[in-house]
């Protein structure tokens, strides 16, 4: 079966593009099941229910999350209610929302785990640790991994600790995509990150005079979601009977007009 995984979606740019591209992703790589990266999802960061039923109408089966999910606090309520709808499950186990779900597709059951890197962003516990604790007692056919990270090394071990184990291991966080997708000796697909969804007219989905600003000034500046020039990035990642990765393939595509 095949697993379309789509990175984040920025704003509604993003959003709208994803929802004009789903035609053609869906003829072209004929997906058994969708999963997107969603904490961009409401203007420049976070997401909202209402931004998450906009990506379940598109034709989404399962949202990833990041450092930004708790960004809008209306969304906690939301994040306990939705099985479909995962943060990071190596932040504190009190914290709204769960870091992994299950979910039937293709007749199987999936496993969807996300995961937060340790390196420069905030969590609880190890994401080593805590994906070791998962595996221990999800009940799936296979799992998917998204990992949201920093920096690249984290994220090469990741793919290395889990090869032979999971289907994919798919880097997600840093909106550019990076050249190393394949499978690995054990038969996981890796890639660091497989880049964002939303304007390549931007800075990571910002405009670039808003960021430039910034950088120059030192200054506080509020960002604006750019819109000129959206594309679509991600990775469909085959898997076989065993459970564990045939193929990956990076995926970008301009967005139709809307």
């Amino acid at each position: 079966m095949k697993v379309l995984f789509i990175g984040d979606v920025v704003g509604g740019p993003g959003r709208r593009g994803l929802k004009a591209a789903m035609p053609e992703l869906r003829e072209r790589f004929a997906p058994d099941l969708i999963v997107v990266t969603g904490e961009f999802l409401s203007g420049e960061m976070g997401i909202t229910e209402k931004t998450a039923k906009a990506l379940f109408d598109a034709g989404t089966d399962v949202i990833t999350t990041g450092n930004h999910v708790y960004r809008h606090r209306e969304v906690y309520s939301f994040l306990n209610r939705s099985d479909r709808v995962v943060r990071p499950a190596n932040y504190p186990y009190a914290n709204p929302g769960r870091g992994y779900t299950v979910v039937e597709a293709g007749g199987r059951r999936v496993g969807v785990i996300n995961l937060s890197g340790a390196i420069g962003l905030r969590v609880a516990r190890s994401p080593f640790h805590e994906v070791d604790s998962i595996l221990e007692k999800i009940e799936c056919d296979f799992s998917i991994v998204d990992f949201h990270a920093e920096v690249t090394s984290e994220k090469v071990a990741m793919g290395w600790h889990l090869d032979g184990r999971v289907a994919g291991v798919l880097g997600t966080h840093t909106h550019v995509p990076t050249a190393d997708a394949r499978v690995l000796p054990q038969g996981t697909a890796f890639i660091s990150d497989v880049g964002m969804t939303g304007s390549r007219t931007s800075v990571l989905g910002v405009k670039p005079e808003l960021i430039l600003e910034q950088m120059i000034t030192q200054m506080p500046v509020k960002f604006e979601t750019a819109e000129e020039d959206v594309w679509v990035m991600g990775a469909v990642v085959d898997v076989n009977d065993q459970g564990l990765a045939d193929s990956i393939t990076s995926v970008m595509v301009p967005a139709p007009p809307h």
